[in-house]
């Protein structure tokens, strides 16, 4: 499987008034993970009473809007998650963990894999948050069981793709990755707009987007991971 690289953020909830007018806004910083400093901008915004809504942007990870998670504040401690590229198997996802002070900065520690580092944000401006995307239907030409193999790292990685479309509902899919070790994704994100598919696992940071040859049958794309991308193209599989 591609390699996981993305960070991950969690806000507690909020107590103070001030403190959540603070918290409101445009953050930039740079986080300095090692070999790849990450470039992270963040927007937070109240959705509803004591709700907040955000979404990150990292260019280095291919990233730009991604729906943050957890989102919270308490008094001026700030904590946010962001299920995304930077899940580790035994740690889990990375989190931002830090305080507000009086001149809009927000610094604290970025945790990842038993890792931690510091980090210094500063308000930029006003919240700019984006709000993700639904999942829709499939077309019946995508509906069943998809095949193929890409190759990563020298190694051969065997893909299964199963579409189901459901009545007034959002279509599903089936996403396993087969190396060294089977990999079952969570798909959460579903999209099919004018013969293109779009295919997310928010949660590992795994994508796949592609269309449907009209020559060959086969479904044809990118599979990307963070700053990493291989050609993948699946073809048509028997339910047995």
């Amino acid at each position: 499987m591609l390699k996981l690289v993305l960070a991950s953020f969690c806000l507690a909830s909020s107590t103070l008034a001030l403190a959540a007018g603070d918290a409101a806004g445009r953050w930039e910083g740079l986080v300095p993970v090692a070999n790849l400093p990450l470039h992270v901008t963040v927007d937070i915004a109240p959705a509803s009473a004591g709700v907040w809504i955000g979404s990150i942007t990292v260019p280095e990870l291919n990233m730009s809007g991604a729906a943050l998670a957890e989102v919270s504040l308490r008094d001026k401690a700030v904590a946010l998650t962001v299920k995304d590229v930077l899940v580790d198997a035994t740690a889990g996802p990375a989190k931002f963990q830090g305080q507000l002070d009086s001149a809009n900065t927000l610094s604290g520690t970025f945790s990842q894999g038993g890792n931690a580092v510091p980090f210094t944000f500063k308000k930029t401006g006003a919240a700019q948050v984006q709000v993700p995307p639904h999942s829709t239907a499939v077309g019946k030409d995508l509906e069943g069981k998809w095949i193929g193999d890409y190759v990563f790292d020298g190694n051969t990685r065997h893909v299964t793709l199963r579409f189901a479309n459901h009545a007034g509902a959002a279509a599903t899919a089936d996403f396993v990755i087969v190396g060294k070790k089977e990999n079952v994704l969570p798909v959460d994100f579903i999209v099919e707009e004018e013969g293109l598919l779009q295919v997310e696992s928010h949660q590992t940071g795994f994508s796949f987007e592609g269309r449907v040859r009209k020559d060959s049958g086969e479904l044809a794309g990118i599979c990307k991971q963070g700053p990493y991308e291989v050609s993948l193209v699946l073809h048509r599989a028997s339910e047995k």
